[in-house]
Formats: structure tokens, C-alpha cells, sequence
């Protein structure tokens, strides 16, 4: 049986959609002949709680556990709310203050490549007695945050270990990376870490066959694309909306604000008095001021209903309840690599998605080879409309909308920890 020390600083009770692909790789991979061990922090600052997923941790995995010194912790004395968005994730494009502005360009100049590096250097000497004492046959890192990569970094040039380094998403051109107000320098201080990662692990995992595009121009190492998925046995039973329901699952940020969207919702409600009496929209997580603006500016908050951030357990309820599911992505080109985590579970809920982006994004094919839906750039606002109100049509007809999508098996938790199992055999 293979022995695979995993480094991530995500870890139930973490909520959001990160801390859910390698709880489930662990979970899985067992029945593949390989034995997760798993390092974390003793005393993380999780933006998110989901204590509902601390009952999936398998009960024989093994622990590593080392304190670590988070800025985000006196971050919070001088902005509190600032301070949790950007752990979050959540920029805002608005008029800043200029402590947001600061905590922004601290974070983003001092903090290379994020504010847990403090945790690489402590993290290195542990491990390096750990490993100098027991069989590990291959290390695994998951970023964000990419500090995590530099610990399978300095073990790697210390020791004769094998690494892999997982990205579940990219380093450089994540969305967020330009507003942090890098100077040159830490630009350039970024490109080089990464570049270094990227040509000293044995072998790459990344999310998206476009990051893997990006990411062959940097490094001739293998990369190999394993996407995240769904859990079948996690789906429960949950009976459908008897009202038109959309429903958003994740976090709506700022520059995710799909304006062509509210444009037609507002029409229909305008033109279409049994539209604007069955319809509702269902924003389940955190939701940025900038889109709760945009939402306002076109009068549509009557028919908004914001549910915040809630457990895996209730969102998948809201995902199989919803006559349709909504996915929303940046408009930008660094934005096409993007494959949310959701989609895979919207896949299994087998109600319509609805999805919303830039044009090449690798979500596209995926909607279009399951059949579970329709994928609309920003320009398509005509096209976005007709399929609404089909969809709309066919609800008032009293016909179910489920899809019965095809070819969604391959993005199962299961059979995405049997190709990682394949790919640790290989790399070892």
C-alpha cells in the first residue's frame, strides 16, 4: 500500500468548496491501495466553518499538526469586515478606505505568496524529522494558498522525496492576483516562485485543461488534469421547488456581477405578469455590495432571496430543490481556466444549469458533452432570455425540468481518487 503525506492548509471543520476535494480523495483513495496522511494546522483562521464535514473525516486517518501564526488574526483589530472579505476572497471594486487600500498592499507586497508563508519554515524542519523516520512514498501539496507548495518545495531540494503538487487553482492569473497591488517586484517575485514550483515537482495536478496549457509554457514536468466532482453517496432526497427557482451556490464577488442576467430578469418580470409572479432567485453564500447594488439598480430585490453561507449538507439541499442552477464566472480571459467546484454537483442534482462567462471557458464543453444545460457569454443576453422563458414555459406547463445528464460518472469523488491513484503509482 502506497503512503501519501498530503500538506494542506484547508481542513475540515474549513468550509467552501476547497477543503472538499482532498476530504475526499482521502475518503477514497484507501480502496485504491493508498494511505493518506494528512498535515495541517493546529490553529488555523478559517474564514469559513462547515461543521458538518468533520463527520466525513474517515476515523483511521492519520495526523500531522503544527501551530501557525496567522496575520489575518491582528489583521482583524484594525478592519474587521474587511479583513473577513479578503480572507474570503472578496475584493471590493468600490471606493476603498485607505485601510482597506493598506491591508490590500500589505498583503499583497509583504505576504509572498499569501499570509501563511510564516508556516513554511517550522512546517520544513517538522516534517523533515517526520520524513527521516517514517516511509512516505510520495508528498502531495494542494494550493491555494500556494505557501503550501513551498514547503513540497524546500523538502524536495532537502530530501530524496517524489512530489506532486496540486493546484486547485492557478498562482499568477487567479482573478484576484491584480487587484493586490503588487509592485513590480512582487510580481516578479510571484512568476519566480511559481516557475520554481512548477519545474521542481515531479509531477503537476491542476483543475482545468486550460490551466494545464498555461501552466506546459512554464515547465516540461508531467501535468495531468484531475477536475473536482461530486459524492453520490452525499446527495440526499429533496423535493422540488414549487415556485420558478434559480439558485446561485458559492460566493458572488464582485467582478462576478452578470449584469446581462439582471437585464433579463427585470424584462420578464416587466413583460410577463406570470414570470414576476412564480419566479425567485435563491443566492445561497457570501454575496459581495457590488452585486446586492447591481441587484438593487434594477429592482429585482423582491425576488432575491439572500441565504448567506451555509453548510455543504443545506446548500446540496437548495442544489436539488431549484427548477434551475445558476453559474456565474468572471469575464475575463484569466477566468476561462476556472471550473467551479459546483458544476460537478450541479451535474448530479440533474436540474438545468444555467451557466454565465467568458467565451473559451473550459465549463463550456463540459454543460455541452453532459447535456445538463446551456452555457451563454456575456454578449448573448438574446440567447440567454429565449432559453429563460422556455424553461419558464415548460415549468407553467407542469412539466418537470429534470435532465438526465450523460457522461458524468468520470466526475465522481470515487473515480477521480482511482486516476489519482494511478497517477501516485506512477510518480512513486
Amino acid at each position: 500500500m502506497k503512503k501519501v503525506l498530503i500538506i494542506t492548509y484547508y481542513w475540515p471543520p474549513a468550509g467552501g468548496p476547497g477543503v472538499q476535494r482532498w476530504l475526499k480523495f482521502v475518503k477514497y483513495l484507501p480502496e485504491f491501495s493508498v494511505n493518506p496522511i494528512v498535515y495541517i494546522p493546529e490553529n488555523p483562521h478559517y474564514p469559513l466553518k462547515d461543521y458538518s464535514l468533520v463527520d466525513e473525516v474517515p476515523e483511521n486517518v492519520e495526523f500531522l499538526k503544527l501551530p501557525i501564526n496567522e496575520p489575518y488574526r491582528w489583521a482583524g483589530m484594525f478592519s474587521k469586515k474587511g479583513t473577513i472579505q479578503m480572507s474570503k476572497g472578496i475584493i471590493s471594486k468600490q471606493k476603498q478606505s485607505w485601510l482597506e487600500r493598506m491591508l490590500l498592499w500589505v498583503r499583497g507586497n509583504l505576504f509572498i505568496p499569501d499570509a501563511r508563508k510564516a508556516w513554511v519554515k517550522p512546517s520544513v524542519s517538522y516534517l523533515k524529522e517526520y520524513l527521516k523516520n517514517n516511509t512516505i512514498d510520495v508528498i502531495i501539496t494542494t494550493g491555494p494558498p500556494h505557501s503550501m507548495h513551498l514547503i513540497g518545495l524546500d523538502l524536495k531540494k532537502q530530501l530524496p522525496v517524489k512530489w506532486i503538487a496540486d493546484f486547485r487553482d492557478p498562482w499568477t492569473t487567479i482573478a484576484y492576483h491584480k487587484s493586490l497591488k503588487l509592485s513590480k517586484r512582487s510580481q516578479q517575485k510571484h512568476k519566480d516562485l511559481e516557475k520554481q514550483v512548477l519545474n521542481t515537482a515531479d509531477c503537476i495536478l491542476v483543475t482545468s485543461p486550460r490551466t494545464k496549457t498555461e501552466f506546459k509554457e512554464l515547465t516540461n514536468q508531467p501535468i495531468e488534469v484531475i477536475t473536482n466532482g461530486f459524492d453520490i453517496e452525499k446527495m440526499p432526497k429533496q423535493p422540488v421547488d414549487s415556485t420558478f427557482t434559480i439558485a446561485h451556490i458559492g460566493s458572488f464577488l464582485s467582478e462576478r456581477n452578470p449584469e446581462i442576467l439582471w437585464q433579463v430578469l427585470l424584462e420578464l418580470i416587466t413583460e410577463n405578469q406570470a414570470f414576476k409572479t412564480h419566479f425567485k432567485l435563491n443566492l445561497v453564500g457570501a454575496v459581495s455590495e457590488e452585486v446586492l447594488n447591481s441587484i438593487s439598480q434594477y429592482q429585482l430585490e423582491n425576488y432575491i432571496s439572500i441565504k448567506g453561507y451555509v453548510s455543504h449538507k443545506e446548500a446540496l439541499k437548495y442544489q436539488l430543490s431549484a427548477q434551475l442552477l445558476l453559474l456565474v464566472e468572471i469575464d475575463s480571459p484569466h477566468t476561462r481556466a476556472i471550473i467551479p467546484g459546483k458544476l460537478f454537483e450541479y451535474l448530479a442534482a440533474k436540474r438545468p444549469v444555467l451557466a454565465i462567462g467568458p467565451e473559451g471557458s473550459d465549463v463550456a464543453p463540459i454543460i455541452k458533452t453532459t447535456e445538463a444545460g446551456h452555457y451563454f457569454n456575456y454578449s448573448e443576453k438574446d440567447a440567454l432570455k429565449k432559453i429563460l422563458l422556455n424553461y419558464f414555459n415548460t415549468y407553467l406547463k407542469g412539466e418537470s425540468l429534470e435532465v438526465r445528464s450523460k457522461h458524468v460518472e468520470q466526475y465522481s469523488r470515487r473515480a477521480l481518487s482511482k486516476t489519482l491513484a494511478k497517477v501516485i503509482e506512477v510518480v512513486s
